[in-house]
């Protein structure tokens, strides 16, 4: 499945990610430019703040896919030493709720982490079968990119961006159609 977006990036790459967050930092004085996203080939610490970017919830998620995996985990145990066959092993009574720790920590974090992965994949639109659009071959190497979405913007518009983009050492400035 191929998303079809049509529209026009002016992006500028930086090789490093102190001189990005300058840039990010110089950008957001200027009130006629309005970053689209900064893509970095490993997480930049500080950058979230600067573009003004809430904190990631998925964690909230984690927490709900753990609890319920205890939940599960910890149930499953009681109904089958109790109920559905209940041997005693070792002298252990039918409910013995410390062998279940183990068994019951081991799926809490089987489940926490295999929602989390989904959660992820969902919420940002990846998965099989998805081809996303990439606007530059070392972005996910050894690049830093600044990107402007100018799909409805004036040349004039375009020349300020690019040239703030210069201001702010860009190494490369490029333009595509996505």
């Amino acid at each position: 499945m191929k998303r079809v977006l049509n529209k026009k990036v002016l992006f500028g790459l930086y090789n490093d990610e102190e001189i990005l967050k300058d840039a990010v930092i110089h950008i957001n004085k200027d009130d006629d430019a309005e970053i689209m996203d900064v893509y970095s080939p490993f997480p930049v610490h500080g950058l979230d703040p600067l573009l003004g970017l809430s904190e990631s919830r998925i964690h909230i998620a984690g927490f709900i896919y753990g609890i319920t995996g205890t939940i599960i985990a910890f149930s499953f145990m009681t109904w089958v030493f109790t109920a559905d066959w209940p041997i005693i092993f070792g002298g252990k009574p039918y409910f013995s709720a410390p062998a279940f720790i183990p068994i019951t920590f081991e799926f809490t974090v089987l489940m926490a982490s295999v929602g989390m992965v989904v959660t992820f994949y969902l919420v940002n639109g990846l998965g099989f079968g998805v081809e996303n659009p990439y606007l530059h071959d070392r972005i996910t190497d050894d690049k830093f990119c600044i990107a402007f979405d100018i799909t409805h913007s004036t040349k004039e518009q375009i020349q300020a961006l690019s040239t703030l983009l210069e201001e702010t050492s860009a190494e490369e400035v490029h333009t595509k159609d996505i």
